[in-house]
């Protein structure tokens, strides 16, 4: 790690000005290590959040998840599983710092959740839920180099208009790294489990994964299908090819992916929606 990228890492893990996770989050980490914990009491926990359980319950409900009409936090820890419901904690809480202009990304954030569950389900996967988790987290770094380096986030759209290059490579020109490895620190330093974690990692680079690359492939092709479909602002100004790792890993072809961008269209409505209510919300005045 060279010294830019060293300064670079200080600075994004100086968690005293990172987006506050609730003390919440803490406290549901210690419990969801202890074997001996209860779903009650981890429900217990998260329920003393007001904000927190209304994000939960209502991303439970979402189309990514498509359980529908979970009306507890205990029913969505037994639905979603712990690390789920803590990712998404995790997630609700990072995406209510993101500024009014970064509307664009939480939609494509979200996108990429919903199709990522989208796929694992019509591949018959396990723990599509996680999967979507991954993909709802995969630019997570890109809010972090926006709060933490703004002046470093404006030169990086400079240089992707100038030289018409993708954001990592732009990224990697001004900050000796990209969105992807700066998701990848902070998903460490929050405790994430290593199967959110790779994926936030090598979206951009499925071969690079070596444990999860199944989970990888699914959130870098939702990532590009996101894209191609034209539905929120990942910063981004064309869409890549879906990389070959990807296509071995998940064994595709092009009838899955022609099923796919036909059941997308549908699914991006729903999306749309929702992600207009969430804006609703959070311009609702507090009680």
């Amino acid at each position: 790690m060279d010294e830019k990228q060293t300064e670079l890492k200080k600075i994004i893990m100086d968690t005293k000005t990172l987006p506050t996770l609730p003390g919440v989050i803490n406290k549901l980490s210690a419990l969801s290590d202890n074997d001996k914990s209860s779903v009650q009491e981890m429900a217990r926990i998260v329920s003393s959040d007001q904000v927190l359980s209304a994000r939960i319950l209502r991303l439970a409900n979402s189309p990514s998840y498509g359980f529908y009409r979970v009306s507890t936090i205990s029913n969505a820890m037994i639905l979603l599983g712990v690390n789920v419901v803590k990712s998404l904690a995790i997630s609700s809480s990072i995406f209510e710092v993101m500024e009014k202009n970064s509307v664009g990304l939480w939609e494509h954030s979200l996108g990429t959740g919903v199709v990522s569950n989208m796929i694992a389900k019509k591949l018959g996967l396990p723990e599509c839920e996680e999967i979507a988790t991954a993909g709802l987290l995969h630019d997570i770094g890109k809010v972090i180099i926006s709060l933490k380096c703004s002046e470093a986030e404006f030169e990086v759209r400079r240089i992707i208009d100038e030289k018409q290059i993708y954001m990592w490579e732009a990224e990697h020109e001004i900050l000796g790294t990209d969105h992807a490895e700066v998701g990848c620190w902070l998903a460490k330093s929050w405790f994430l489990p290593d199967k959110l974690t790779e994926p936030i990692a090598c979206h951009h680079n499925v071969e690079a994964s070596a444990n999860h690359r199944i989970k990888t492939s699914v959130v870098h092709m939702a990532d590009v299908l996101i894209k191609a479909s034209g539905f929120g602002d990942s910063g981004d100004s064309f869409v890549p090819l879906i990389q070959q790792a990807a296509w071995d890993a998940l064994k595709l072809n092009e009838q899955i992916i022609a099923e796919l961008v036909e059941e997308l269209e549908d699914k991006l409505v729903e999306v749309k929606n929702f992600s207009l209510e969430l804006q609703q919300d959070c311009d609702a005045p507090s009680p």
